[in-house]
């Protein structure tokens, strides 16, 4: 308890800082707002605490709690100081702060959830006790230089009497006969002309008897106990799919070390948040579980996008049941190491995600859909259209006011939103106990990494509405090597 009132106190200090140096009215009002919402939130964890059995759980919860008590009194600061000032700002100068105000609103707004989500995994039971039959389906396309990893880590994956299969789908290298050296170990391969990955999944399906159905792409590797967390959740009638958390495994430089924070930031922490009204929008291909029959009500995988795993994940939240999601189920994935290879795979992903968003665009008016139509859809319709367009806005803006003379003010913004992007990005690699050493590359999504996302999600949605380009990419593999904590 001390510890948390010198936290108190340090933050109450700050929050008289501010008030000094910026006696306005607009100031008070933002700062009362902001402080009642991070006192709630501080007196809610203070009086939970004592339910957490080790000390170091309470310690990876405390610094969550910490820093998203600090963003809001953080947050209210910059439209205390706008509203102050408003009369040295351009309407450039507004255009940029409130581009970037509301794209970092948006990232945040899912922290208390994710926050909640962290308490129940902390106090949940640990114990697994629940484990139906399980099919574990790898499709594979020219992929002899990561099968054999991938294959060892399901072999090595601690589960009673799981089947694997292995889907080649037509491919011209050595993937079949690696694939086949397994044969002894129990594995099976199923061959079969080209005809892209959501027609493998189907007719793997054909020869699948598990109940659970787990996919794992041909490029990852999943850990000893990725599988029986995996199917936890299914002891519940009413999951039909669970989300596996996703990581980058080749970290080795600024690109593959960006896309390791994105996929904590920007994906881990979203897919906390959806998971506590259970309506996870995309189940992984990297690493996914379905309930067979859910499968079956839903028609299984279709062509008709470049996304299956998005695409199916919709239907199978459109039929009404439960997607969740699981932060200890975890699989380590190829990220690509170059600029180009990037762009190439965000392109499908993107152009992947306008075509599913489009087919199901009923899930935005049907209200018998609930937390698809209430939150899921709406979320990834505004973060596919709203979020990049603010940002090209905010970056024009940006360079206007450089152009203007007002570099010094430019420069002050900038470095507020940089700190928020910090925090932001700490607190989601605590959420995830990973790595802080990547919290650096967060400057990176106020400029740099931001737009060239930005930018790609916007060529994706012209070459949908144009019908250009549509067709499946593929990756160069490169063939990094396992980490020492898978």
């Amino acid at each position: 308890m001390v510890k948390n009132g010198i936290i108190a106190a340090l933050i109450l200090c700050l929050f008289g800082v501010f008030l000094v140096l910026m006696p306005s009215h607009q100031t008070y009002l933002s700062f009362i707002l902001g402080g009642a919402s991070a006192l709630f939130i501080i007196l809610h964890f203070i009086t939970t605490a004592g339910t957490r059995k080790k000390e170091a759980g309470r310690a990876a919860f405390w610094i969550p709690v910490v820093s998203l008590s600090c963003l809001f009194i953080l947050m209210p600061a910059v439209f205390g100081a706008a509203l102050y000032f408003w009369h040295d700002l351009t309407v450039y100068s507004w255009v940029l702060i409130v581009s970037l105000t509301f794209m970092l609103y948006y990232n945040f707004i899912t922290l208390p959830l994710a926050v909640y989500h962290k308490h129940r995994e902390i106090n949940r039971t640990k114990e697994a006790k629940y484990y139906p039959s399980l099919t574990v389906m790898i499709p594979a396309y020219n992929e002899e230089k990561v099968i054999s990893r991938t294959i060892e880590s399901v072999l090595e994956a601690t589960y009673p009497d799981k089947e694997i299969i292995i889907i080649d789908d037509g491919s011209k290298d050595r993937t079949e006969e690696i694939a086949r050296s397994y044969a002894s170990k129990g594995v099976k391969v199923i061959r079969r002309p080209n005809g892209g990955k959501a027609t493998a999944l189907n007719h793997g399906l054909l020869f699948a008897r598990g109940d659970i159905i787990v996919i794992v792409d041909a490029d990852c590797q999943i850990c000893k106990n990725t599988l029986i967390e995996l199917v936890q959740p299914f002891s519940n009638p009413e999951v039909a799919a669970v989300a596996g958390n996703i990581k980058v495994l080749n970290r080795c430089n600024a690109i593959t070390r960006c896309q390791a924070l994105e996929y904590i930031t920007g994906i881990n922490l979203y897919r906390r948040a959806l998971d506590v009204f259970g309506s996870v929008s995309v189940v992984p291909g990297a690493l996914g579980a379905y309930r067979r029959e859910a499968m079956e009500g839903t028609g299984f995988y279709d062509s008709d996008t470049l996304v299956e795993d998005f695409d199916i994940t919709m239907k199978a939240l459109k039929t009404g049941k439960v997607v969740q999601a699981s932060s200890a189920a975890i699989s380590y994935t190829e990220a690509p190491q170059t600029i180009g290879e990037f762009v190439k795979q965000r392109l499908r992903w993107y152009r992947g995600n306008f075509q599913a968003l489009w087919k199901h665009h009923d899930a935005a008016f049907n209200t018998r859909y609930g937390f698809l139509q209430k939150l899921s859809f709406p979320y990834m319709v505004v973060s596919m259209t709203f979020l990049p367009l603010a940002g090209l806005a905010s970056l024009a803006a940006a360079v206007t006011v450089l152009l203007s003379g007002h570099g010094l003010m430019l420069l002050f913004t900038l470095l507020f939103f940089f700190l928020l992007q910090l925090m932001l990005s700490a607190l989601a690699i605590s959420l995830d106990e990973e790595d802080q050493k990547l919290t650096p590359y967060a400057v990176f999504f106020v400029i740099g990494y931001k737009q060239l996302c930005d930018f790609v999600i916007i060529k994706s949605l012209f070459d949908v509405l144009f019908h250009r380009n549509l067709k499946w990419t593929t990756v160069r593999r490169i063939g990094s090597q396992a980490q020492s904590k898978i």
